[in-house]
């Protein structure tokens, strides 16, 4: 919902010359092929939230360097906080949300996001070039 984390004295406002310090210490463990980490990464984009992205090998059994990173994890999206890691999509942007409020230009974001949706769609389904 648009007003979702907005007016609670608890949450961080967007300031796009100055992040929240905490921010330079989140990193995003996930796959650009993740439909999860995309939900992540666009709640990340509705909040103004900068984190460092981690990319992740395709195959389970080969994420040993994020498993010694995040304390085990090893399931996407994986967010490593100043706290720890925190695992699944609802999980992370339920922690977000309670931190963060959305930025002042959130229904652009949402606006320009559904106007590009057919772009996608052209570029990643079948017979795209990034099929």
């Amino acid at each position: 919902s648009g007003a979702h984390g907005r007016g609670r004295a608890d949450t961080v406002a967007y300031d796009p010359h100055m992040p929240p310090a905490e921010t330079r210490r989140l990193e995003l463990y996930q796959a650009e092929w993740c439909p999860f980490s995309h939900r992540v990464r666009t709640r990340l984009t509705e909040l103004g939230v900068d984190v460092i992205l981690r990319q992740v090998a395709a195959d389970r059994s080969e994420r040993t360097a994020m498993a010694e990173a995040t304390g085990g994890a090893i399931g996407i999206p994986t967010l490593l906080t100043p706290g720890g890691a925190i695992s699944g999509t609802d999980e992370i942007i339920a922690w977000l949300d309670t931190r963060y409020a959305e930025r002042a230009d959130v229904e652009r974001h949402r606006a320009r996001r559904r106007a590009d949706w057919p772009l996608w769609v052209d570029l990643h389904g079948p017979g795209g070039p990034l099929a």
